[in-house]
């Protein structure tokens, strides 16, 4: 069995649902998923937002989203599908009102059989940097 843990966001509003855009979502929930148990480890709020222009907007969500491997939302811009990408966050759009739940158990599932390829791509990129950061360490002369 796998021992993965992966960290995963949602755009809402009530904890319950997908209830936003991402680029003005007033709310992250973002949750700890095991194949056994998915807790919840953040819940950050940001207030109203406009939905076009200040693209500076998507600094304190991208921040917020380091380690996460995807994002569910309502909806989600050209340009932040662009910065989610590259900050290897796989985002989805799902119809309003999803319930985060059942997401959760579709995720856990999901680790259980590895049976999502962007998953599985996430947690190779994941172990990767892991060790790849000992590699760095030991040859900038790191000691204990």
């Amino acid at each position: 069995m796998t021992t993965a843990n992966i960290r995963v966001a949602f755009a809402t509003s009530d904890r319950k649902r997908v209830d936003q855009h991402f680029g003005t979502a007033s709310a992250l929930a973002i949750y700890s998923i095991t194949p056994q148990q998915a807790t919840l480890v953040e819940f950050a709020q940001f207030g109203e937002l406009e939905a076009d222009g200040h693209e500076d907007k998507l600094q304190a969500k991208m921040a917020l989203l380091h380690g996460c491997v995807a994002v569910y939302c309502q909806a989600v811009g050209g340009s932040a599908i662009r910065q989610l990408l590259t900050a290897d966050v796989q985002p989805f759009k799902v119809a309003e009102g999803t319930l985060i739940e059942p997401l959760l158990h579709e995720l856990q599932a999901a680790l259980n059989a590895g049976s999502k390829p962007w998953l599985n791509q996430a947690l190779r990129r994941r172990q990767s940097a892991d060790s790849s950061r000992f590699d760095v360490m030991a040859a900038e002369g790191w000691q204990e």
